[in-house]
């Protein structure tokens, strides 16, 4: 079955509940992870997630079936993979049955170098070593050294790295060809961030999932105040530096708007976003007490925090405090951040294991059976 009958509903259709999502750095993934967590938990569905303390499934090493929680036993018997992992498609194919639904998400790389750069600044040597993110482009060569290059993905093609190809390439057309046509090979869909509301649509019409299933708050993103401005010339320059990500991008950015001229149509994906946008106004109204994001200093509940990094302020979210249960719960899983619900949903399914370590101490409402 070729990928491309795959997004082509056909009447009636079944949710796919076999899904891979190849989880990309600063592209918005971490409010896709919520999506996929949620779903997971709706359909009582078996993730493969990170194996002892990891927190991602191995990365940045290559993905082998070493780094999911009791592959042994399980086998390939999972659903759902969306955890960071360095993408390698032999090994994945011995954790996901054959008929499992592939996608990922790419962003523009110039806003995702400057996110890479705030979030990183502490922990890629490159970055570390420059006074902001525009003298860094200005001889990027002066800072990124070979040696460190398992420390500095992040600070050149650092999706390409995540599509678990060499992010120091030389980019000669032939390459870059062959690696476009081998991604659109092992996966069925790949979104775009700029267009994330459409993503959502696209997606759940090739999953066949509900609207609720791919409604979202936006998760893991920072407060205004710590993005740094590329100057026009460091634009220019990173579409240099990072050209391999650039060309992955432009092809991407492409393929997706012919996808949905080719499966729902431009008619048909305005109302959906619409209705998506409407949902999502409905849902912060009824769970969120600020009815936005708020800086981590003012988030109330510690256990709602996400984890910070560098110098960006991670976005958070108060819940409104009379909520019944039901709706609590549902709330809850929404605003839940990344590292938490992991840690949540390995104690559900492994519940014989340690709990991991440096998790963060939240409790969610019991699941009803």
């Amino acid at each position: 079955k070729s990928h491309k009958e795959l997004l082509l509903p056909s009447m009636p259709c079944h949710a796919k509940t076999n899904v891979m999502f190849l989880k990309t750095h600063k592209t918005a993934s971490s409010t896709i992870l919520n999506v996929m967590f949620r779903f997971a938990e709706k359909y009582n569905l078996t993730i493969a997630l990170p194996a002892g303390h990891l927190h991602h499934l191995g990365y940045p090493k290559t993905f082998l079936t070493d780094f999911v929680e009791d592959f042994k036993t399980i086998g390939q018997n999972y659903n759902i993979m969306c955890n960071h992992l360095r993408f390698n498609l032999a090994e994945v194919q011995k954790v996901m049955p054959a008929n499992t639904f592939y996608f990922s998400i790419l962003r523009n790389p110039i806003p995702l170098l400057e996110s890479s750069y705030v979030y990183y600044k502490d922990t890629v040597p490159a970055f570390r070593s420059s006074k902001d993110v525009n003298e860094y482009l200005v001889s990027p060569m002066k800072y990124y050294h070979w040696m460190d290059s398992k420390e500095n993905m992040y600070a050149r093609n650092i999706m390409w790295f995540d599509f678990g190809y060499n992010n120091n390439a030389r980019g000669s057309k032939r390459y870059i060809q062959a690696v476009l046509d081998e991604i659109e090979q092992n996966f069925h869909l790949v979104l775009i961030a700029e267009y994330f509301d459409e993503s959502m649509i696209l997606l759940k019409h090739a999953l066949c999932w509900d609207l609720d299933d791919v409604v979202y708050f936006k998760l893991n993103s920072r407060s205004q105040d710590t993005v740094q401005t590329l100057t026009p010339a460091s634009e220019e320059r990173i579409k240099v530096w990072c050209s391999l990500d650039w060309q992955l991008y432009l092809h991407f950015n492409r393929t997706f708007w012919r996808t949905i001229q080719r499966t729902i149509g431009l008619k048909v994906l305005e109302k959906e976003v619409n209705h998506l946008r409407m949902r999502q106004k409905e849902l912060m109204q009824t769970c969120i007490s600020d009815q936005e994001a708020v800086g981590k200093d003012h988030i109330k509940n510690k256990a709602l925090l996400p984890f910070q990094s560098g110098a960006a302020n991670i976005l958070g979210y108060n819940l409104r405090q009379d909520l019944d249960n039901r709706t609590l719960r549902t709330c809850q899983q929404m605003v839940m951040p990344e590292l938490q619900y992991m840690c949540y949903l390995y104690t559900v399914q492994h519940p014989h294991k340690e709990r991991k370590q440096t998790c963060p101490g939240i409790r969610p409402i019991s699941r009803r059976r």
